[in-house]
C-alpha cells in the first residue's frame, strides 16, 4: 500500500479532502491532508509561497514520511511542484490533479485569464485585510456548478479567506523545471469551468501542456468535473 499527502486548494484547508481520503483509507492505504499557512479558520492571512510550501514541508518532517505520493490541487499545483524540488528523495511521485503550474518567474495571475485578476483585485481591496472571499454565485456557478444547490450551500461553508498575495506573487519554478527524478502526472477533469474548458492559454489544458514539458509520464483526461471525480477544493 502506499502513502499519500494530498493538498488542497484556494480557500480551503486539509478537510477539503476527507471524502478522498476515506476512500483511500479503505483501500489500505496511509492518507495525509495537512493544511497550508495562511489557510483554515483564523489563520494569519499575511503569507508567502514560500510560508506555505515550508508549513508543508515541516507537517512531513514531524511525521517522518518518506517514499510518499504528493498530490496537489489547483492552487497547490505551484506548491508541491517546488516543495518536490525541495526533497525529491522523499516524494515517489507528483499528481497535479487539475492544478496549476506557472512557467518560472510567473504568478498565478499570469496563467489564467485578466478579468479574473480585476474581479479578484476589487474583492482583496474590499476585505480588509488584503483577502479574498467568493460570492456564493461564484463558488457555485463556476467551481461546483455539477453538484445541487444544498450541495453548493454545504461546500461553500468550508471556505475562508484566500490571501490575495499568492495570486500575484512571482514563482521560482527554475528547480521544478530542472527536477528530473521524480515521475509525475497530471489528472485533467476537462469539464471543470473554474479556468476556460478547453483553453489553450489559460485553461487547465494549457498547464497540463506546461507539466507535459516538464518531463510528465503520465496524464489522465476524465469527462467530468473535479467535483463529480470526488474533489471537494
Amino acid at each position: 500500500m502506499s502513502t499519500y499527502v494530498l493538498v488542497h486548494g484556494s480557500w480551503h484547508d486539509g478537510g477539503a479532502w476527507a471524502h478522498v481520503a476515506e476512500g483511500l483509507r479503505q483501500r489500505g492505504h496511509q492518507v495525509h491532508c495537512p493544511t497550508m499557512a495562511g489557510h483554515g479558520e483564523g489563520a494569519d492571512r499575511d503569507v508567502s509561497h514560500d510560508d506555505c510550501v515550508a508549513s508543508i514541508a515541516d507537517y512531513i518532517g514531524r511525521h517522518s514520511l518518506t517514499d510518499f505520493v504528493l498530490v496537489g490541487h489547483s492552487f497547490a499545483g505551484t506548491v508541491i511542484a517546488r516543495l518536490a524540488a525541495e526533497i525529491p528523495e522523499k516524494v515517489r511521485r507528483l499528481v497535479f490533479w487539475n492544478a496549476f503550474v506557472p512557467d518560472d518567474g510567473t504568478s498565478l495571475w499570469d496563467t489564467v485569464p485578466v478579468e479574473y485578476g480585476e474581479f479578484f483585485s476589487v474583492l482583496a481591496e474590499q476585505s480588509g485585510d488584503n483577502s479574498v472571499t467568493l460570492p456564493f454565485e461564484n463558488w457555485r456557478d463556476a467551481f461546483i456548478g455539477d453538484a445541487d444547490f444544498d450541495r453548493a450551500q454545504e461546500t461553500y461553508r468550508m471556505l475562508k479567506p484566500e490571501p490575495f498575495g499568492l495570486f500575484v506573487e512571482k514563482l521560482d519554478m527554475k528547480a521544478f523545471y530542472e527536477l528530473t527524478s521524480v515521475p509525475r502526472s497530471y489528472v485533467l477533469c476537462h469539464d471543470d469551468c473554474a479556468l476556460p474548458p478547453g483553453d489553450t492559454q489559460f485553461g487547465w489544458l494549457a498547464n497540463a501542456r506546461r507539466l507535459e514539458s516538464a518531463m510528465a509520464q503520465r496524464a489522465l483526461s476524465l469527462p467530468t468535473t473535479r467535483y463529480a471525480a470526488g474533489v471537494a477544493t
